[in-house]
């Protein structure tokens, strides 16, 4: 046996967690592979053929999008912006200190009823579990699923080739899912704050040096709410992990000879420290397929009672007040997103709008935009038309593809999760000064010597208690 993907073992647990009870009645709408590649058409498969994909060795990934279900995912992470490979080269300490968080997600998911599927990935962990697209809470999903002007345009980028895989319900669902997630994730960020040695952070936010005087956070990674259904998928159990050795940028062709070869496997009556030791030993890992189910379960009551703690929450009332007002239309931006007034804006998020690529896309970007303009008062819904404004011009040389992503999905994501974090007191503007603003990178003097967020940050904590 040359690799796990030889094991008929591992072959079926891919099967299992593709849905169905065989390749032909698989419920997923696609394959593809996930590491060191954006998404892209020309790399989705259909699940009949999951044996080339193994044959090929590829990262295997499944697509979120589900025919019989609607699936829940959130996942964590150890991240650190000065060391990106940290997680690869010393995983002991980068999933000792996530911990706390593991226990603050496993303890709210069963508070709730919920007991996902937990696999552990390269860097972190995810956790899954679903609900049938027919259950009574999946229509009451349906019926609270906002910006449907949005999901039709995410609809209209649809590719030819998952036409009628993935259908408008699904979409809707998906955004509505993207709210309940971000409910559990302030859930559990409040749970895990004080048990964690790092910040936890709700997607991967730059920070400053901690108490290690690295910059290193851990990271509830919720962002692919943010985008259409159809470009997101999940890592499948047994899979290759190979994202340290194919980085875009080349930044981890060192690791080659420093890190062994890991799989994703799933969390089976092990703790993380056998688990870091299983999923690099091929036999181990094809062992573990004989025994460890990867089935994703059906969790549809649990799922019910989250959601009636999402409609009785804090974060509720704001979402229904975020999604009150509407972008200005497009043709409006010449009078008003693009003439929004600058000059009055600290450096930093001057030179962030007028030089948005690639600093607009970071999720701290957008924070600090979404800060500034809060503290003058703008509607949230109208700081995420500004920010979609600047995805949605050609000019800047965006680096992705805004015809698979959507722009105004993407602006209204970011916007509405730092928003949120404002206005459930979540977010207490600790690093909202210009000290933390420079040693994440996100300052920009101009020479002048008197650039200050201090007004803003004023501005922003005298407006939050009635906010």
């Amino acid at each position: 046996m040359n690799t796990p993907y030889d094991s008929p073992a591992v072959r079926q647990r891919f099967t299992e967690f593709l849905g169905g009870g065989d390749l032909q009645h698989a419920t997923a709408a696609y394959l593809t592979h996930s590491d060191g590649v954006q998404f892209d058409v020309r790399e989705l498969y259909p699940p009949a053929e999951l044996g080339s994909c193994l044959d090929r060795e590829l990262d295997v990934a499944r697509s979120l999008a589900d025919a019989s279900s609607y699936l829940l995912h959130l996942d964590v992470e150890y991240v650190n912006f000065d060391s990106p490979t940290e997680a690869f080269t010393d995983p002991w300490r980068a999933f000792e200190l996530q911990e706390p968080l593991v226990r603050a997600i496993e303890s709210v998911l069963l508070e709730h009823g919920i007991r996902p599927f937990h696999l552990i990935t390269g860097q972190g962990h995810h956790f899954v579990w679903r609900i049938q697209r027919s259950s009574a809470v999946a229509r009451r999903l349906l019926a609270l699923a906002p910006a449907r002007e949005l999901a039709a345009e995410c609809m209209q980028r649809m590719p030819a080739l998952l036409a009628g895989r993935i259908d408008s319900d699904a979409q809707n669902a998906f955004f509505a899912v993207g709210l309940l997630i971000e409910h559990l994730a302030h859930q559990v960020k409040e749970r895990a704050t004080s048990a964690s040695q790092l910040p936890v952070k709700i997607t991967a936010v730059h920070v400053g040096p901690v108490a290690t005087g690295r910059r290193e956070i851990l990271s509830i990674d919720i962002s692919e709410y943010g985008d259409p259904l159809q470009t997101r998928m999940i890592r499948m159990p047994f899979s290759h992990y190979l994202k340290p050795w194919v980085a875009r940028d080349g930044s981890t062709a060192h690791l080659e000879d420093e890190v062994p070869h890991i799989y994703s496997i799933p969390m089976h009556e092990m703790d993380f420290r056998q688990a870091i030791k299983v999923r690099q030993v091929p036999e181990e890992v094809c062992e573990l397929a004989k025994r460890a189910c990867t089935r994703i379960p059906l969790e549809e009551e649990g799922t019910a009672n989250l959601l009636e703690h999402y409609l009785s929450s804090r974060l509720r009332l704001f979402h229904e007040y975020f999604y009150s007002e509407r972008h200005d239309p497009r043709e409006c931006w010449p009078r008003t997103y693009q003439q929004t007034p600058l000059d009055t804006l600290p450096h930093c998020a001057r030179h962030l709008l007028e030089w948005p690529n690639d600093l607009l896309l970071k999720p701290a970007g957008m924070q600090l935009i979404t800060r500034v303009f809060t503290s003058l008062g703008w509607h949230p819904r109208h700081i995420a038309g500004l920010i979609r404004s600047k995805f949605d011009n050609p000019s800047y040389g965006w680096g992705i593809s805004w015809s698979d992503y959507d722009p105004g999905t993407r602006a209204d994501f970011y916007t509405r999760l730092f928003a949120g974090q404002l206005y459930t007191g979540l977010d207490h503007l600790i690093d909202f000064n210009c000290t933390s603003i420079q040693e994440k990178g996100f300052c920009f003097p101009d020479g002048t010597g008197c650039c200050s967020v201090a007004p803003s940050h004023h501005a922003l904590a005298a407006r939050m208690p009635t906010l």
